[in-house]
């Protein structure tokens, strides 16, 4: 799916209202092909969002279990430092 899209659920705090509306317009992009849509589909499109949004709410709200919550600053700081060891810290110039 879309590297863009984060796991929101079972995170203490809870995902906001931003988060998931942010999830959901990644969602639309990648299923529509528009990364923004032309004035004659933006207000489908962001029907779409508004829709995509309400049910990932729905969902998030209703699942059970998953054990204890995950500290969102614990999981952002293994995710830097995931993406630091992978692509390096520093700027470097390639060149031959």
């Amino acid at each position: 799916m879309c590297r863009n899209i984060k796991p929101l659920y079972n995170f203490e705090p809870p995902a906001t209202e931003d988060e998931i509306r942010a999830a959901a317009l990644q969602y639309a992009r990648k299923v529509s092909g528009f990364n923004k849509p032309s004035r004659a589909n933006e207000a489908v499109f962001n029907a779409g969002v508004d829709e995509i949004a309400a049910a990932t709410a729905r969902l998030l709200a209703s699942l059970q279990g998953g054990g204890a919550p995950k500290d969102r600053a614990a999981e952002a700081a293994a995710a830097k430092a995931r993406s630091a060891k992978r692509f390096g810290t520093g700027t470097q110039v390639q060149g031959g």
